[in-house]
């Protein structure tokens, strides 16, 4: 990403000289335009002059930002002060000849930047011709005679063949659109969705604005944001984007993102919706196994491709950040960190890193979405738009109703925006400009070292070298192509792609489309609006009236032998002997429905384990048998041996990977602990020690690149399996690794009073609980202070306990969440709340020997008997996390009074057996992870038979596995 328009601004006046003279001549042609009038012209000129100071900005401010301070160490700027000598350097740098004087340390920077103006220039000055000659017939978009312009804004998105943009015009008659590109498309999609409605019983609240068009541009109706007036507004809305799941699935659109649709009341419109019948072209090998393959492709080819539904960026820059159309929600972003100025206004100006929100779109109904209320209303239109499509299909009408897109030219994404706005930020950089054959070499061999992963972006040289030459230019590279006749046509005369008739490629794409999996995809997504673990849709409470105690083990077993069947049924098996699993899974930037990855929390290993747990229990009697498992255990752990060798395998090829997570959830802890468990069982293939030590050796640099502290994904997950692998091999290795992490946790610590937290992107000020806050801290550096004796460790791990202890409030008789979802103050969880903070203390005096772990103890499970039970069955955020903490209490005299353990047990199963497993956030979709999904549940129960020795997912590492 580059500097932010606000710091490109600091710099306008040294910018002037550059460009002024070519908006001069612009203003001279103008003169010449006929149907102009004087203001018209005047408006034309100031919108070319400050989108121009708005693009040189973002791409000099680095620039200037180095010649400034080399003025002020050579002796150049004499003010008084920091700021007079920022003034002069401003006054030094407005003039011709300090740019002119710049041509010899960067030959390449005025003919590049004089391309850019030109190119501006020569695009406003199409602009202007067009919208005199089409003027006359442009009244039907905006209501009346669109008579003079009054305001224009071009830039509305990135420029593309030239310095073009999209425009945005005010004038006497109302408001429009300028693109300059063909509107077919967008016609063709207004008239589809038009005759639609007629077959699918009446008025659709889904709409394409109007457009007029032109060869080669077109303008379009502007479309206001507006909030809905009501609930049924709000219910058409929601509609609105099942309907245009299931149309867009057909057509094959894709890069739907939040900038791409506007909420107005009622109806979700679709804004630009060029990007239609994109060519998916099969993935290359991911070395990862044919069933992550196999898997990457049912994605990549479902409702999530289109853009539509809520996922996390993992761009560098974007990482974290949901820019789909029906996510972006506010409060639910990170925030973005970008190269900003700091201490501009002074000779001291340099540039660093910013952090900044994510933009605000216009995308939601609401000021507040409630997206998991009205979820169930986006699923059934889509399946009742399917339904209408399919039917169609059957009847021979729907390949007609195609037909006229055949003819229109679509854009094909190759390549995210992101990548080439970080490759342009590279090939501006000032030291590019100082020597650039090194950067655009890099720039070409980034390009086809992505192409070798990413199966849509080229890899002929040719084309990368015309991608590149519009970096260089200003612009971010397009590709088009005529629907029926599929050949990608690229920068600078190129092309990609073999030809084919993309209509009909969509078509058959859709009628071999597993709807099942469609529709869990869409359960799915929801989840990954919302960047918490712990977060939790509004939910009836599962609760059951009626408690039945009688044939509690025959309903366990019953409950967990179904569970385990749905596993092995939805498991996506490779010809090589891998598995994976579709699901919304948990990483550190947030919730993305995906293949598994390797961690122990939502992912492979955790299903490793789960299963092993399974085997043990139904070979020793306590579970009943399922077929299959066996062999679905060898799978899944060759799946974890392939993932584990693919990093070496990568950078003894040169390729430079981001490190994993060290987390003991998410990251290599958990993957360590996992491979200790199950060598452990005897079920690791004889080298699960090795596997685990070798593990270890990467936690270092993961622990280095990670900015999360915690034992979810951070550097305190990592502690407690270490010490694990040093009880198990007797080595001091892993010791010195857990106390080297120790000692960042204590330099990282921040004091409040006689507490310490640790800085949280997403809570800057700390807060509680196990997953993320300081209990789970406290708990890591206890552990790692028994073992190495530092009274830092200790003393570190009392104040977070103290932290913890502050944040206890009498009148609700639970600990305070700091994050205040929703306007709770407490939250009664594993991952957030009592469930984890009593854990984390039993765990740590199992004997309960001091008066302080009994009391915790019994707040912790009052708090959990009131508030946490009956919203769902998980491990991480529902009853079986719940469970394990009110069977502890209660066995030690410490749980509600009355409860016992068998109606405690009772409560559950009956719940699940009247209402089913739920994992909560994905509603009825198969979730396969240990701690968000319904392993989790099997695994807890299989804890529940007396006589289980199974370790603990809550407290991973806490004892010998």
């Amino acid at each position: 990403m580059t500097a932010s328009d606000t710091d490109a601004s600091n710099f306008n006046a040294s910018l002037g000289c550059l460009l002024l003279p070519a908006v001069e001549e612009l203003a001279t042609q103008l003169e010449r335009v006929t149907g102009l009038s004087g203001g018209e012209r005047d408006l034309v000129a100031a919108a070319t002059r400050d989108s121009l100071y708005s693009v040189l900005g973002r791409k000099l401010t680095r620039l200037l930002v180095l010649e400034l301070n080399a003025a002020r160490v050579t002796g150049r700027l004499t003010g008084e002060d920091a700021a007079l000598r920022w003034t002069q350097f401003l006054e030094l740098s407005s003039r011709r000849d300090f740019w002119d004087g710049l041509a010899g340390p960067y030959p390449t920077l005025l003919p590049r930047i004089e391309k850019l103006v030109r190119n501006r220039c020569e695009a406003s000055l199409r602009f202007a011709q067009r919208w005199a000659v089409d003027r006359a017939s442009l009244g039907a978009l905006c209501g009346a005679a669109p008579g003079e312009l009054r305001s224009l804004g071009f830039g509305a998105g990135d420029s593309h063949c030239g310095g073009m943009t999209v425009a945005l015009l005010q004038c006497e008659g109302g408001r429009l659109v300028y693109k300059p590109r063909s509107l077919a498309i967008d016609l063709a999609l207004r008239q589809f969705v038009t005759e639609l409605a007629e077959y699918h019983g009446g008025t659709l609240s889904i709409r394409v604005p109007s457009v007029v068009l032109r060869e080669a541009h077109g303008w379009a109706e502007f479309i206001p944001h507006r909030h809905a007036s009501g609930r049924e507004e709000l219910l058409d809305f929601y509609r609105g984007i099942g309907h245009w799941l299931a149309i867009m699935r057909l057509l094959g659109g894709s890069d739907l993102h939040a900038e791409n649709l506007i909420a107005h009341g009622g109806s979700p419109v679709i804004v630009d919706c060029e990007t239609l019948f994109t060519p998916k072209p099969p993935p290359h090998p991911s070395g990862l196994g044919q069933a992550l393959d196999l898997a990457a492709e049912l994605v990549a080819g479902t409702v999530l491709s289109i853009g539509l539904l809520p996922g996390r960026g993992e761009g560098l820059g974007w990482r974290g950040v949901d820019s789909s159309a029906v996510g972006m929600l506010p409060g639910q972003q990170p925030h973005l960190r970008q190269p900003g100025v700091i201490k501009a206004g002074t000779d001291e100006a340099r540039i660093g890193d910013t952090r900044v929100e994510a933009p605000v779109s216009q995308n939601h109904p609401s000021p507040e979405p409630a997206l998991a209320r009205y979820w169930p209303e986006v699923i059934t239109s889509f399946d009742e738009m399917t339904s209408t499509l399919r039917r169609l299909d059957t009847e021979g009408r729907l390949r007609s109703m195609l037909e006229p897109f055949s003819g229109c030219r679509i854009r094909v994404v190759t390549r995210a925006t992101e990548v080439y706005s970080e490759l342009a930020r590279m090939l501006w950089h000032p030291v590019s400009l100082h020597k650039p054959a090194p950067p655009r070499q890099r720039a070409m061999e980034l390009l086809a070292k992505m192409a070798a992963n990413v199966s849509t972006a080229p890899s002929d040289p040719a084309v990368i070298e015309a991608e590149v030459e519009e970096l260089l230019e200003g612009d971010i590279p397009i590709f088009t192509t005529v629907a029926a006749e599929g050949r990608l046509e690229g920068p600078r005369g190129t092309s990609w792609l073999p030809p084919r008739n993309l209509v009909e490629a969509a078509l058959e794409h859709w009628r071999a489309a597993d709807f099942t999996l469609e529709r869990n995809v869409i359960q799915s997504a929801l989840v990954s609006a919302y960047i918490n673990d712990g977060w939790r849709p509004e939910e009836v409470p599962r609760r059951p009236e009626r408690v039945r105690t009688d044939g509690l083990e025959r309903s366990r077993r019953r409950i967990m032998a179904r569970i385990m069947g749905d596993l092995a049924a939805t498991a996506i098996r490779g010809r090589d002997d891998t598995v994976t699993w579709i699901a919304p899974i948990f990483r550190p930037t947030g919730w993305s429905v995906q293949p598994l990855e390797q961690d122990l929390y939502g992912g492979t290993s955790g299903v490793a384990l789960l299963l092993g747990a399974y085997l043990r229990e139904a070979g020793a009697g306590r579970a009943d048998p399922v077929k299959g498992l066996e062999a679905l255990l060898a799978a899944t752990l060759r799946t974890l041996d392939l993932a584990e060798a693919r990093p070496g395998m990568q950078r003894s090829r040169g390729v430079k990977l981001r490190p994993q997570a060290p987390g003991g959830y998410i990251g290599l802890g958990s993957q360590l602990w996992t491979r200790l468990v199950l060598s452990g069982w005897g079920l690791d293939g004889g080298d699960g020690v090795a596997r685990a030590t070798a593990l270890a050796e990467g936690i270092p640099e993961a622990a280095a690149a990670d900015d999360i502290h915690d034992v979810l994904s951070g550097k305190a997950g990592a502690i407690a399996p270490l010490l694990a692998l040093a009880r198990r091999t007797g080595a001091a290795r892993p010791l010195e690794l857990a106390s080297a992490l120790g000692d960042q946790l204590c330099d990282l610590a921040r004091l409040k009073g006689d507490g310490a937290y640790w800085s949280h992107q997403s809570w800057p000020e700390g807060v509680g609980g196990f997953a993320h806050g300081v209990t789970g801290i406290g708990w890591a550096l206890t552990r790692l202070a028994r073992v190495t004796g530092a009274p830092r460790h200790a003393q570190t791990a009392r104040a977070a306990f103290a932290f913890e202890d502050a944040l206890f409030d009498e009148g609700e008789q639970n600990w305070l969440d700091l994050r205040l979802l929703d306007g709770l103050k407490t939250a009664a969880a594993w991952c957030h709340g009592s469930v984890g903070i009593g854990l984390a203390h039993a765990d740590l005096d199992p004997g309960l020997e001091h008066a302080q772990t009994r009391l915790t103890l019994r707040r912790a499970a009052a708090a959990t008997w009131r508030l946490g039970i009956g919203w769902n069955h998980c491990a991480c955020h529902g009853d079986l996390g719940a469970w394990e903490l009110m069977d502890r209490a209660i066995a030690a005299g410490e749980g509600p009074e009355g409860l016992t353990r068998e109606h405690l047990l009772g409560t559950i199963l009956t719940s699940i057996e009247e209402r089913g497993p739920s994992c909560g956030m994905a509603r009825e979709a198969f979730v396969p992870g240990l701690l968000p999904g319904l392993g989790g549940v099997v695994y807890q129960l299989l804890r529940t038979h007396p006589e289980n020795g199974l370790p603990s997912i809550l407290t991973v590492g806490g004892g010998d596995p």
